[in-house]
C-alpha cells in the first residue's frame, strides 16, 4: 500500500484521490496547503491524519512515501524538487513545469534521488489511447495528426468583468496552451516524438496569456495541426489520417471512443471499456512504477514530457508569451 500525500486542495485533487483510492493501492496520509485552515478543511473531507502548512516540514515528514502535486503550474518545480530531494516519489499535474529548464531540474532531482517522477497526463494512459497505439499501424503511412481542445472557461466571464483568476494570470504559468493545448501536444509527442518545426499563433489577452491558439508542426512525411482555446468551444473529434484509413478519436483529452474508418467505407470500432474515474489509470501507473522499482513510465516518460515542454516553449516564444518563471 502506497502512503500518498497531496499538495493542492482543488477539485482536481479530489478527483485524483477518489481515483487513487479506487485502485486499492493507495492510502492518503498527508496534505499540504499554504494555510492551516485549508489543510485542516481538506483533511477532514478525506480523514487525512497529517496536515501541513509548512512546506519544509511536509517534505521532511515520514508520514508518506509519494506525493501528488496539483498546485498552480508555477509552483510545480519548486514543490516537486524539494519532495524528491527528501526521497518522495512524485506524480505532478500537467503541465509538469513552467518551462524546459524547470522540467530538467525536476528530472535531475528524480534521477539523483532514485525516485519516480511522472507527469500526470491521464489520457495517454487510458485504455482507449492504448488502443490507438496498438492499432495505428493499420492506417498505413501517417500524413496528418489533428487534435482540438477548445472549451469556453467560466473563469473567462470573471476575466471580462475585470477579475483575473489563476487561469488567465501569467504569474501562475497559465493560459490556453498550458491548460488545454497540452492535452493535444502530449499524445502527439507519445506517438510521433519531436517535430522538425513548430509554427504557432495565438490570440493574446491583455492579462498577458493566450486565450486561444493554433500550432502547425512538421514531421518527415506528415504534419500535425492543433487548436486550443479557453475563450470559445469546439466539438471536433481528433483524427490521425493515414493513406489506408483514418483513426477518429472522440475527445483527445479523454478518449472514450476510437474508430478506424477505412477507404472502402468499413469501420472498425476499437473502443475499450474504461472506469468512469478516468484518473485511475495514471494512479495505477504511478503505483506500478513504485512497486516495481521503475523510475519512469514508458509512456509518460521523461523524454515525452521534455518533448511536449520544448514544443510549448517554442510556441510561447513565437507568440510572445513570457512567464515570470522564464526570467529566473
Amino acid at each position: 500500500m502506497n502512503r500518498l500525500a497531496i499538495i493542492g486542495t482543488n477539485w482536481i485533487t479530489e478527483e485524483f484521490i477518489h481515483a487513487a483510492l479506487e485502485t486499492g493501492e493507495f492510502e492518503v496520509t498527508a496534505v499540504y496547503s499554504r494555510t492551516e485552515e485549508k489543510a485542516a478543511e481538506f483533511a477532514a473531507k478525506f480523514d487525512i491524519s497529517h496536515r501541513y502548512a509548512d512546506l519544509n516540514a511536509f517534505a521532511q515528514s515520514d508520514a508518506f512515501d509519494a506525493v501528488y502535486i496539483a498546485s498552480p503550474n508555477s509552483l510545480h518545480a519548486q514543490y516537486a524538487v524539494l519532495c524528491m530531494e527528501h526521497g518522495k516519489h512524485v506524480i505532478c499535474e500537467k503541465p509538469a513545469a513552467s518551462n524546459s529548464s524547470e522540467l530538467a531540474a525536476m528530472i535531475a532531482a528524480a534521477r539523483n534521488n532514485k525516485v519516480v517522477f511522472m507527469e500526470a497526463l491521464k489520457s495517454t494512459l487510458m485504455p482507449n489511447f492504448k488502443a490507438v497505439q496498438a492499432n495505428i499501424h493499420k492506417l498505413g503511412p501517417i500524413r496528418r495528426y489533428f487534435a482540438s481542445y477548445c472549451q469556453y472557461s467560466s473563469r473567462y466571464d470573471a476575466y471580462k468583468q475585470g477579475t483575473v483568476l489563476n487561469a488567465f494570470n501569467p504569474a501562475f504559468s497559465n493560459g490556453s496552451m498550458m491548460d488545454l493545448g497540452v492535452y493535444c501536444i502530449y499524445p502527439l509527442a507519445v506517438l510521433f516524438g519531436a517535430p522538425n518545426r513548430v509554427q504557432a499563433s495565438a490570440v493574446m489577452l491583455e492579462s498577458g496569456v493566450d486565450g486561444e491558439g493554433s500550432l502547425l508542426l512538421s514531421y518527415d512525411g506528415m504534419d500535425a495541426v492543433i487548436q486550443h482555446s479557453k475563450i470559445a468551444s469546439s466539438y471536433l473529434p481528433a483524427e490521425i489520417q493515414g493513406e489506408l484509413a483514418t483513426m477518429v478519436i472522440d475527445t483527445i483529452n479523454q478518449p472514450s471512443r476510437v474508430q478506424i474508418r477505412y477507404r472502402d467505407g468499413s469501420v472498425e470500432d476499437l473502443t475499450q471499456e474504461q472506469s468512469a474515474r478516468t484518473m485511475r489509470y495514471e494512479a495505477e501507473e504511478f503505483s506500478r512504477l513504485i512497486r516495481e522499482g521503475v523510475l519512469e513510465s514508458a509512456t509518460n516518460s521523461h523524454a515525452t514530457s521534455s518533448i511536449a515542454m520544448a514544443i510549448m516553449d517554442e510556441a510561447r516564444r513565437q507568440i510572445g508569451l513570457v512567464f515570470p518563471a522564464d526570467r529566473v
